[in-house]
């Protein structure tokens, strides 16, 4: 209910927002049609060449970047500018819902909370710097103190953004909202600050050369975006070949079809839950996938993969020989440590590790048992906590369970 709230009331603030300033503009009229133009066509640009990903900090960079600029632009050419923040809002709406048409028409993307996001960073920019620009009150600001002062307001925007998105993911998600924020300050340091550097010094380029800056200072982000475009395929590819090699116990017929990427699924959930930070859930996750893998070195397999219940001396030597088998393939060496010590007394473990425990036990022991088995299942986790399994992770599996039914996820 919380979460519904905080969605309902951003998405009000933008709407109210984008009403506004779309009357304004109308009743008043476009101030310096050929620069909303210009700033039109490049925000609308950026939404054209938006992209997806599991792990995409910001859509459309050169859209984020062309709208902050025109939100702190006060000259072009040397001519003060007389465009409000209404008419800035305008400006940015009108050309993100032009670039949105072809992402909405194929279905892609969260496309109202991008917007919502856009409409209320750009907002507060704009009303930052446009109202008191036109006033007169950085007359007396030039070099590097307006630099400076674009550089700081442009750091403003990006925390209110950071916060605007961790907000919406957690009303939609429910994850806790402290680890989203970090998460969403750290990608700052990546793309974040390509997006408001480029908008600093495309606003101070026009102001001294004009319109014709555009082009020329928004093309090192697009090759920024190509190259990330780039790392984000390799990185799918890399967690393809990790999900490829977990598969080899399921075709050798020791765990069942889908069990990797349903404990990977559960295990990234209560990570989430539990606050851990993008790269640890990383480690977690390819861990997760890979947590069975040391049971390739078996004569005689254990039934339906369910190591659970094995002896203690038996689950620490197949986790064992998993971590060996990790190391040799060339995954990075903390998903080795995650599986080799899985099977260590809670207490000794990172927490990684303690996670894919209790969730492989839960898995295995919630698996084809009917309607009641997942309640079960937990009971018994609940009940083995005090020497098997860490309280803390199987109170979080709980919360995990409890947002999605109590059920286990899809194999997809």
């Amino acid at each position: 209910m919380k979460g519904g709230r905080i969605l309902v009331l951003i998405h009000g603030a933008a709407v109210l927002l984008a009403l506004v300033s779309l009357g304004v503009t109308f009743s008043t009229g476009v101030e310096q049609r050929g620069v909303a133009l210009a700033f039109g066509v490049l925000v609308a640009l950026g939404e054209l060449t938006r992209w997806y990903g599991p792990h995409v900090r910001e859509a459309a960079p050169l859209g984020a970047a062309g709208a902050l600029s025109y939100a702190l632009l006060g000259e072009d050419a040397g001519r003060a500018t007389t465009h409000g923040a209404a008419q800035v809002v305008s400006v940015v709406l009108a050309a993100s819902l032009v670039g949105c048409v072809p992402h909405v028409a194929q279905g892609r993307g969260p496309v109202f909370d991008h917007l919502a996001r856009r409409m209320l960073t750009v907002g507060f920019a704009a009303v930052c710097f446009q109202p008191l620009y036109n006033r007169g009150t950085f007359a007396d600001w030039s070099g590097p103190a307006y630099a400076l002062l674009l550089v700081a307001l442009l750091a403003l925007t990006a925390l209110c953004d950071a916060v605007l998105a961790a907000a919406l993911a957690h009303s939609r998600t429910g994850w806790p909202f402290g680890p989203l924020l970090r998460d969403e300050l750290r990608g700052m340091l990546g793309i974040g600050s390509a997006v408001c550097a480029t908008g600093a010094v495309m606003a101070l380029a026009v102001a001294v050369v004009g319109l014709w800056a555009l082009p020329v200072f928004c093309l090192p982000l697009l090759l920024t975006q190509v190259s990330l475009r780039r790392y984000a395929a390799v990185r799918t590819t890399y967690r393809q070949t990790i999900a490829s090699l977990a598969r080899a116990t399921e075709i050798a017929g020791y765990t069942p079809p889908g069990h990797a990427r349903r404990v990977a699924a559960l295990s990234r959930a209560v990570g989430r839950d539990l606050g851990l930070s993008e790269p640890e859930l990383t480690v977690l996750e390819y861990a997760a996938l890979m947590h069975d893998i040391g049971q390739l070195s078996l004569v005689d397999p254990v039934p339906a993969g369910a190591t659970a219940g094995l002896p203690g001396a038996e689950q620490r030597r197949i986790a064992l020989l998993g971590g060996a088998v990790v190391r040799q393939t060339g995954v990075d060496a903390e998903v080795a440590v995650v599986v080799e010590r899985q099977a260590d007394p809670y207490p000794e473990q990172p927490r990684a590790a303690r996670i894919v425990r209790a969730v492989n036990a839960y898995e295995e022991k919630a698996r084809g048992t009917g309607p009641g088995g997942p309640l079960t299942a937990l009971e018994e986790l609940r009940l083995g906590a005090a020497g098997d399994y860490a309280p803390e992770v199987v109170e979080a599996l709980a919360r995990v369970l409890s947002r999605e039914g109590l059920t286990l996820p899809s194999a997809g």
